[in-house]
């Protein structure tokens, strides 16, 4: 018996027009009224994952930045809550400014900061976040805040090389995920979304065999392969798939929605 479900937020709860298909939404309704606690996991800041929350009346606490905090919705701070080491984030920035091609969004004490527009504001707040802020230098922005995490954007090939090369250098001094296909971010060392579900599940004191989670990318592949059962979307990445327990339809054949019904529910609502 499932007794907490974690849904990924993008490509698994909501489409690129950021809406949850209405399968979903019956079918998280019904495993709420069945007594499962249902949180979002993902890489999106707390503000930006709080509309979702809303939307679906999860009041469980959420699992933020890829596993780097941990708070409730109506909660006045965090269970769990982890920065970056500012040198490593400095030479991050340092790293960038030898590839002009490079774009990076610093995210810092829940705000965005970039210091180059590349793309119409509406595509940062609206895939990232509304707390925008664009600044002349990132470098400034480490004096004043605490860093949470940075991601690069850039289309597939090139996010590949970004992907492979921060591997090599930065290893074992962040942790480098691919968030989508256009995104790759470093993190604070030691987090991700399968050691923040653990961490949840303890707090709520749900083993392991009755965690399920579902996700699509390649930061998703800790807490599938944490969860007691691990579902890995239609459209997921191959890393995801690799690791999953199950492979649901893919998100235009509502994956998230079949899911939950074959492993919570009893099956699908009838109309």
């Amino acid at each position: 018996m499932i007794e907490l479900l974690a849904l990924d937020v993008d490509g698994t709860l909501i489409d690129e027009g950021m809406v949850i298909p209405d399968r979903v939404r019956r079918a998280v309704t019904r495993a709420q009224e069945q007594g499962v606690t249902v949180t979002l996991a993902t890489g999106r800041m707390f503000e930006a994952t709080l509309p979702f929350a809303q939307d679906l009346a999860i009041d469980a606490p959420l699992v933020c930045y890829q596993g780097g905090l941990i708070q409730a919705p109506d909660a006045d701070g965090p269970l769990y809550r982890a920065t970056m080491d500012s040198g490593v984030v400095r030479e991050a920035l340092w790293w960038r400014d030898s590839d002009p091609r490079r774009h990076m969004v610093l995210y810092a004490d829940d705000a965005l900061f970039v210091d180059d527009l590349r793309y119409p504001e509406s595509f940062y707040r609206d895939l990232l976040g509304e707390n925008l802020h664009c600044v002349d230098d990132l470098s400034s922005v480490l004096s004043r805040h605490e860093p949470v995490k940075f991601l690069f954007i850039a289309d597939p090939p090139q996010a590949d090389e970004i992907e492979d090369a921060m591997r090599r250098r930065f290893d074992g001094r962040m942790e480098v995920v691919r968030s989508h296909a256009n995104f790759v971010e470093g993190n604070p060392l030691g987090v991700s979304k399968g050691e923040a579900l653990s961490r949840l599940a303890s707090h709520l004191n749900v083993p392991q065999g009755r965690v399920m989670a579902v996700g699509d990318q390649g930061n998703d592949v800790p807490m599938i392969a944490w969860a007691g059962v691990g579902v890995a979307m239609g459209n997921a990445s191959p890393a995801a798939k690799a690791v999953a327990d199950w492979i649901a339809p893919p998100f235009s054949e509502h994956g998230a929605a079949v899911a939950i019904e074959r492993f919570v529910l009893d099956g699908p609502a009838h109309a």
